[in-house]
């Protein structure tokens, strides 16, 4: 590891100790957060146990499986050729994407916006032997210097529960030319496909699509934010990136999930979640 690298490593740890005037550039979170940070903080601390058994099986797999499918790496081959790389995974959660790309020999950093997600991460990260630095922060305002990382990673994490119009910009500062960013969310049609409820996505369209980004539902306070793809693709290009694939992911035959949101009978004919995969051109 160089010296700048190691640095850098260490003031992640560091930082709530008030390392960051050692590195120039550092950015430091706003006093106060945006009003969704702070929902969404609340409402994820308490979802947070619902959370623990799944992040314990995802520690534990022998192969990463994306989504609420659990669709094989094999399949999806997201995590190729990130030996040697420094990623951050933005909206860490229980960190189990960070713990597979340090078994694959990276060097992750994950910062999530819920203490108690990262409480079960930390725990894990000790249960399995697996050290790298986990942040307590906003993926809208990430406390590194510009160009720290070679890639950026968020299944769900930041890539719903941030502003795109803030998180996707500052995941291009924080790349190094020719960085990549991959992000797993739930498919475009599926949200508005989605009722105001507990129940399943539907085969009727019951949102707008223009106009419509900032995603609340009545049955808790989360705020989440959801682009249509010709959008998405703009606010990419804007940021310095270039769109290399899309997957739209259909759930496999005999497919089973936990989530009520969507059916496997729907995602066997539309598109329930989606996978960009961009990297960073300027």
């Amino acid at each position: 590891m160089t010296g700048r690298r190691a640095e850098i490593q260490a003031c992640a740890i560091e930082i709530d100790a008030g390392c960051s005037d050692r590195l120039p550039g550092v950015k430091t979170d706003d006093p106060e957060l945006p009003d969704h940070v702070v929902r969404n903080r609340a409402v994820w601390d308490g979802w947070a146990p619902e959370w623990v058994a799944a992040g314990e099986r995802n520690w534990a797999a022998a192969e990463p499986g994306w989504g609420v499918w659990g669709i094989p790496e094999s399949q999806l081959r997201i995590l190729t050729d990130v030996d040697g790389l420094d990623v951050i995974e933005l909206g860490c959660g229980t960190a189990y994407v960070s713990a597979w790309l340090a078994r694959l020999g990276a060097r992750p950093v994950g910062i999530d916006n819920s203490p108690k997600q990262l409480e079960t991460a930390r725990r894990l990260q000790v249960e399995h032997g697996l050290d790298f630095p986990l942040l307590l922060g906003n993926a809208e305002s990430v406390p590194y210097p510009d160009a720290s990382f070679d890639m950026a990673i968020s299944e769900y994490g930041a890539a719903i529960w941030a502003d795109p119009y803030l998180w996707l910009p500052e995941a291009a500062r924080l790349l190094r030319p020719g960085g990549r960013l991959v992000f797993l969310i739930n498919g475009y049609l599926q949200i508005l496909c989605a009722p105001d409820s507990e129940d399943a996505a539907t085969d009727r369209l019951l949102h707008d699509q223009f106009g419509s980004y900032r995603f609340e539902w009545s049955s808790d306070e989360s705020v989440e934010f959801h682009l249509a793809h010709g959008e998405m693709i703009r606010l990419l290009h804007r940021a310095g990136f270039e769109v290399e694939d899309l997957i739209e992911i259909q759930a496999p035959e005999g497919a089973t999930t936990r989530h009520a949101y969507v059916s496997p009978q729907w995602a066997r004919r539309w598109p329930s979640e989606e996978i960009w995969k961009a990297r960073k051109t300027r």
